[in-house]
């Protein structure tokens, strides 16, 4: 009897602890863990786990050390809060209130060796501990008139006489991001390395201490700028790699004649070699991202995934030179791979698969023996710490910053469901289904649109378009890996190009009507939400759903393509995607068959329109012409501005308000 009983209650007492759903309070209360790297001789993995009280909007932060041997965790601070740690092997380096400081001692104790970091970014020591690198902003046009007239200094006037005059969310203000060198033996500014150059390096918006890399000797330097300006800029998506030599002053262009995006310079260890991420084609950012690697005496260059049918998100280079390890999309998931170098062109694809499974694996922190460690999440867990065992892509998880919380939380199934498209092809969707699911029961149903257009739909875990929430207030979520995607070939992801609203339209509808033939989907309760190009797809399902859909939610969305091309900023996107401006000759379709605003006429739907104030990419006019138009129709409408966001939501308390009233809709109009 006392047999039998034990794993009753052993089961009773699980499901107790599990009762919680998730919620968007919870949701953001969680950790969020990001890798920091690997000791040098592969002991130890650091990383910072991040807690924000949405009450107050403030953020602690801790860090850790993983002992990789053990896998015990210990946690790790330094003196006065110091940051942007680089750990050599003799000696360590931080930098805190304008001060950078060295240690010896592993972090137990610090100097002060230079004071000159007022208002730097993105320092790096030189690997000899012998130079410092920097960005810094340094004015070079000015177009502030407080700038341009010493008598004004209250004005506000911005002048402009030429384009990107604003980048994401932020107006241009004639300051430059130039990299300086500086000899730590006398503190002297070796030189601003762009001096009068009006380029930024690290790039804008995104780029940081990635753009940048020393030279294991320690003589040189590698950047990441993209030296154009004004009009060439906004159209061009055409970085190189510069290499600066710290003796000499000289710079080369080490990626001359590539007219892609060339950006992430890692040189090899031994030095021997560089590698870095390059893009063929100029003006087309999801352009297939390959590996390149330059011999660093010869200059000989080979792309060592050209042959391979996919794109590459990240690489690291492994302790020996003899290998890269690369993270990826593959079929629904970011899976780890590795490529052997040297690598022969005449041997075809030498990429090898190494882990697989029902995760994204987001990013490496670096290497211990044979095993590498990364970060990994999926839709019901956010990022932790893993080692992955190289040989058959095992994994184990080394940090556990929210078991806590997910063991009291239900989780939902989540399948990757095959689907045959209206032209024969086969789309691969994910349905997210609600916890304690009930096959017997019917469910309002969501149709999630992804952005991009052309980013990985997967296993991905967000603060903000997080399956789970949605799963956990009782609604199923498809998600197509439509026309666009990386991970399923070259070849699909391109198919969206020029064409948005229209294969990749009778992808989502074939998706749709796949999942609704369960008959737990209740077809009268059809709901269709996304962000940016997500968004974009709803409003143009809006117009041609043929009454498919009861609800829809639409979030810095594209509504009319002819007045989006006159204020986005990054031209070369507009130009690729959709076919160059409205006045061209003769005039791309899309802004004909595939403009949403050409279709509001057939709105009959309640819709829901999120806009951020901030968002230069798809500007305030987007969301307020969409619902200007819905009302004027006489839809059901709601407008969620959010006057202190970009494209994104990052504030807390934005966010929370967000999720609560995107449910409170969806209450509203499909439950």
């Amino acid at each position: 009897m006392k047999h039998t009983l034990l794993p009753l209650l052993l089961l009773i007492g699980a499901s107790a602890m599990a009762q919680d759903r998730m919620t968007p309070e919870l949701l953001w209360s969680l950790h969020r863990v990001s890798g920091d790297g690997v000791s040098r001789d592969g002991k130890y993995a650091y990383y910072s786990s991040k807690v924000t009280d949405w009450k107050t909007e403030k953020s602690v932060v801790h860090n850790y050390r993983i002992n990789l041997a053990d896998n015990t965790k210990k946690e790790w601070t330094t003196e006065a809060g110091k940051t942007n740690l680089q750990r050599y092997d003799k000696a360590w380096y931080a930098n805190y209130d304008n001060l950078l400081y060295e240690s010896t001692d592993s972090g137990s104790s610090w100097k002060e060796i230079y004071t000159g970091l007022q208002d730097a970014e993105n320092v790096w020591v030189s690997p000899n501990g012998k130079y410092v690198a920097f960005s810094k902003e340094v004015l070079v046009k000015p177009m502030l008139g407080s700038d341009i007239y010493s008598d004004l200094p209250n004005t506000t006037a911005k002048v402009y006489t030429d384009l990107n005059y604003r980048h994401w969310d932020t107006w241009e203000d004639g300051k430059f991001s130039h990299i300086f060198v500086v000899s730590l033996a006398d503190g002297s500014v070796v030189k601003d390395i762009m001096q009068d150059e009006a380029y930024d390096c690290p790039q804008k918006p995104f780029g940081g201490a990635e753009d940048l890399a020393w030279s294991p000797d320690s003589k040189g330097l590698v950047y990441v700028c993209k030296k154009k300006f004004g009009k060439d800029y906004a159209q061009s998506t055409n970085t190189d790699l510069y290499y600066y030599d710290v003796t000499t002053g000289k710079t080369d262009n080490w990626t001359e004649g590539m007219v892609g995006y060339d950006n992430n310079p890692v040189f090899s260890k031994d030095g021997k070699n560089i590698a870095w991420m390059s893009m063929v084609r100029d003006g087309y950012e999801a352009d297939k991202n390959d590996i390149v690697v330059m011999n660093v005496e010869s200059k000989k260059k080979m792309n060592i995934t050209a042959k391979w049918d996919g794109t590459v998100e990240s690489f690291m280079w492994s302790n020996s030179g003899e290998r890269i390890y690369f993270v990826a999309p593959f079929e629904g998931t970011q899976q780890l791979f590795d490529v052997a170098i040297p690598y022969s062109s005449s041997a075809g694809t030498l990429v090898n698969i190494i882990t697989k499974g029902k995760w994204d694996v987001n990013s490496i922190l670096g290497q211990s023996g044979s095993d590498i460690i990364v970060t990994r999440c999926d839709m019901n867990h956010a990022n932790e710490i893993y080692k992955v065992k190289t040989k058959y892509g095992d994994m184990i998880q080394l940090s556990h910053e929210n078991d806590d919380i997910y063991q009291k939380v239900l989780m939902s199934e989540t399948k990757l469901r095959s689907i045959t498209t209206t032209d024969g092809a086969t789309l691969h969707a994910w349905v997210i289904y609600p916890p304690d699911f009930d096959p017997a029961k019917k469910y309002p149903t969501l149709l999630y649109c992804q952005g991009g257009p052309q980013s990985a739909l997967s296993q991905f875990y967000s603060v903000r378009w997080n399956f789970q929430l949605m799963a956990a207030q009782g609604y199923i979520i498809v998600a197509p890996n439509r026309r666009g995607m990386p991970g399923w070939g070259v070849k699909w992801n391109e198919e969206i190009s020029k064409d948005w609203g229209g294969l990749p339209m009778q992808d989502y509808l074939a998706a749709i009507d796949d999942v609704s033939k369960e008959p737990y989907v209740d077809k009268s309760r059809l709901g269709c939400v996304g962000a940016s190009y997500g968004g974009y797809s709803v409003y143009m399902l809006a117009g041609i759903h043929n009454n498919r859909f009861k609800t829809f939610i639409a979030h810095d969305g594209l509504f009319d393509l002819k007045s989006w091309y006159g204020t986005t900023e990054e031209l070369w996107f507009a130009n690729w995607d959709i076919g160059g401006p409205y006045w061209k000759s003769p005039v791309p379709t899309s802004y004909d068959k595939f403009n949403p605003s050409n279709y509001v006429n057939k709105w009959n739907t309640p819709i829901m329109i999120v806009q951020g104030g901030q968002d230069f990419r798809v500007p305030i006019e987007q969301g307020l012409e969409a619902f200007q138009a819905a009302r004027l129709h006489n839809v059901k409408a709601k407008l969620l501005y959010l006057p202190n966001e970009n494209h994104w939501v990052l504030h807390p308390q934005n966010g929370i308000a967000w999720q609560r009233e995107f449910f409170k809709w969806l209450d509203e109009t499909l439950k």
